[in-house]
């Protein structure tokens, strides 16, 4: 046992988060919790590592077990570098090797003949076992590689901690933590600050992690992959069950439907008493019966059925009309100073893109989207915005730029127009406002209550080009469901600057990736399809670099055993060429095909938007069936495409592994 959790009672004025609650964390458990924004989640955990005291109930650990906590935001480190602060994680071990050095000098001026000597080598003993047990040798290879596993450089190390972001304080924070390893791991939204790469180094370092953990994510990928548990909070009550978060979503329905049927059940028994009682209450015969039956009724223990929390929906407002490209930029640059952020970029946003934006945080992201929102101009070449686009931006920072004195609602209602008007109380409830938390001054909000402020008022702008920075980083996953829902049905074009594989899946076509001193990528596909191609692209890289490597050894090896290993590569090759070429090229008409049809689909954008076209309705009517047709065409070269390079890897993985047996 990691830890045992009992009968835990927190109350806030007459509202009760949680009472009761029991429940044991057994060693190298992984443990979710879920529910909405306010249901107590951070509050347990709080309660769990010793900032928050609960009202009633006990939390005991196993002995010497360590709690170690990752808060969601407010950590602000300055005035040492990276590796120093990174390495302060192990503080008590340097300690341990001070009071060692300490001993040893105090040792020398003793008697070796008396019992202080003893027990002082005694101790120094003790001290050298733990430290041994550490491998002090290896404490800042391994803080150096957690830190660029969380996507830091090499020439961070020495960098004052204060130079750093928020999102990047917090990876510091979780670097720390990581390397302490506490028995139990107490995570509060880990992913918020971290890029996809980053994310799928953690949720794997966190596969592999020794001690206990306890999660609060809005990420279900990563809670379906590593929880095993999940504890549910709603109403005042929390809930078990045993399995990951997809589990407790099917599983909790199952649970209402029986509590349902329990309820009927229980009522029509109820009625039926009550019938007989007032039947007979004034029949002296049947007296006792009717108290009997009173009395029964008194004890009945009435089966509650909770409200489920309303779900709401929303639709965009219909966005104007506009051209067929949205934006184009042709051979464009931008600098910071003597930071280059990217050079000679050529790119075009068409009608209906649906593009997620990804890479590592200071690649360039968040600076293109300012470049296509018209917030800030390129240093050099063009950027062309669209016929009759109407562009609405959603960035993190948009939150400091509301006003302080104003309410939730009085900020939403100005930023409505008159046709948003009436969405606005239900916009809000989409988005964590209910009740009195409309009448809240965005002075006395959290950071991330600002921020969901700031997206409902841009969710309210009638555009067809959305641009979203981030959007998913504070809200519960009812909230991601409401706007990816959204996302899906509306008919312009967006970009999404996000790091949800989970929300970015099911509503992008294409992926735009920024890699830093490199040029941007496109990849066709969703997020998940992107990874597959990028982890398919570093296995083969390391797959030649063995290969390299093989023949080195090889060569370096007796004869007979190079002669042989040379006769097998030249089988699997000879193997390879037979049964993947006429794939391949295969594959590389396709991409030929599409490579045309997206030649000719640009060009058709360009006709659609010549004044001379635009004035003939034939034309257009004519070029605009043909841009259909063509997008058609794509759609269907992209298919076969997909399914082609499928049946590529599954051959070559086939080949391999007979090779290897």
């Amino acid at each position: 046992m990691a830890l045992s959790v009992q009968n835990l009672r927190v109350q806030y004025g007459a509202r009760v988060l949680f009472s009761e609650l029991s429940f044991v964390v057994e060693d190298g458990e992984r443990i979710a919790l879920a529910g909405h924004n306010g249901a107590g989640k951070s509050t347990l955990m709080k309660c769990i590592a010793g900032i928050n005291e609960p009202d009633a109930g006990n939390i005991i650990l196993s002995k010497h077990a360590q709690v170690g906590y990752l808060p969601q935001e407010g950590i602000h480190i300055k005035g040492c570098s990276l590796i120093q602060e990174t390495l302060s994680a192990f503080a008590d071990i340097m300690m341990m090797q001070q009071r060692i050095d300490e001993l040893t000098k105090e040792l020398s001026q003793v008697d070796p003949r008396s019992s202080v000597y003893s027990e002082l080598l005694n101790e120094i003993g003790e001290l050298e076992l733990v430290l041994h047990a550490h491998d002090t040798a290896r404490l800042r290879p391994q803080a150096e590689s957690i830190l660029r596993g969380l996507g830091f450089k090499d020439k961070d190390f020495e960098r004052d901690c204060g130079e750093f972001s928020g999102g990047w304080q917090m990876r510091i924070a979780l670097a720390k933590l990581l390397l302490r390893e506490p028995e139990v791991l107490l995570l509060d939204e880990p992913t918020n600050h971290l890029d996809i790469q980053s994310q799928r180094w953690m949720e794997q370092y966190l596969h592999n992690y020794r001690g206990s953990i306890i999660l609060i994510s809005h990420d279900v990928a990563l809670l379906d992959s590593l929880v095993t548990r999940t504890i549910a909070f709603y109403h005042g009550r929390a809930e078990e069950y045993a399995g990951n978060f997809s589990y407790f979503l099917k599983e909790s329905v199952h649970r209402k439907e029986i509590l349902l049927r329990q309820k009927k059940a229980q009522d029509r028994e109820i009625a039926k008493t009550k019938e007989f009682i007032d039947r007979f209450r004034s029949k002296a015969t049947k007296a006792s019966l009717v108290q009997s039956r009173i009395k029964q009724l008194e004890k009945v223990e009435l089966i509650e059925i909770e409200e489920d929390d309303a779900v709401m929906d929303f639709h965009f407002p219909p966005p104007p009309a506009g051209g067929h490209t949205v934006v184009r930029l042709e051979k464009v640059t931008k600098r910071y100073g003597e930071l280059t952020v990217f050079e000679n970029f050529d790119f075009e946003i068409n009608k209906g893109d649906r593009i997620a934006i990804v890479g590592v945080n200071g690649a360039g992201k968040s600076t293109f989207s300012r470049l296509i929102s018209g917030a800030e101009k390129p240093s050099e070449g063009n950027l062309t915005m669209g016929h009759h686009a109407q562009v609405a931006f959603f960035s993190q920072t948009h939150a400091d730029d509301l006003d302080p004195e104003k309410t939730v609602l009085e900020c939403v209602e100005a930023a409505a127009t008159r046709e948003t008007a009436p969405l606005v109380r239900n916009l809000l409830g989409c988005f964590l406002f209910r009740g009195d938390d409309v009448h809240k001054r965005i002075g006395v909000l959290s950071g991330g209550e600002r921020s969901r402020v700031a997206l409902v008022c841009m969710l309210l702008h009638p555009a067809n080009f959305l641009i979203l920075d981030e959007p998913t980083n504070h809200l519960d996953i009812q909230s991601q469901q409401v706007l990816q829902k959204a996302l899906d049905e509306y008919p312009g074009s967006y970009c999404i600057v996000s790091h949800n594989r989970n929300f970015l899946d099911p509503i992008v076509s294409k992926v735009l990736e920024f890699v830093p001193g490199e040029m941007p990528r496109t990849y066709i596909g969703n997020v998940t399809d992107y990874l597959e191609k990028v982890e398919r692209d570093q296995a083969l890289v390391a797959a030649q670099a063995g290969a390299a490597l093989s023949n080195v050894t090889a060569d370096s090896g007796n004869g007979g055993d190079r002669k042989k290993r040379r006769r097998m590569e030249a089988e699997l090759r000879q193997k390879k060429a037979r049964l993947l070429r006429p794939l391949q090229q295969e594959l590389e008409k396709l991409e030929s095909s599409i490579a045309e049809l997206e030649a000719e689909k640009d060009s058709i954008s360009k006709q659609l938007e010549a004044p001379e076209i635009v004035s003939d309705t034939d034309a257009v009517m004519s070029l605009t069936t043909r841009f259909q047709q063509v997008d058609t065409q794509l759609e269907n070269c992209f298919t076969q495409w997909a399914e082609l390079s499928e049946k590529i890897e599954e051959v070559t993985a086939q080949i391999e592994s007979e090779f290897q047996e």
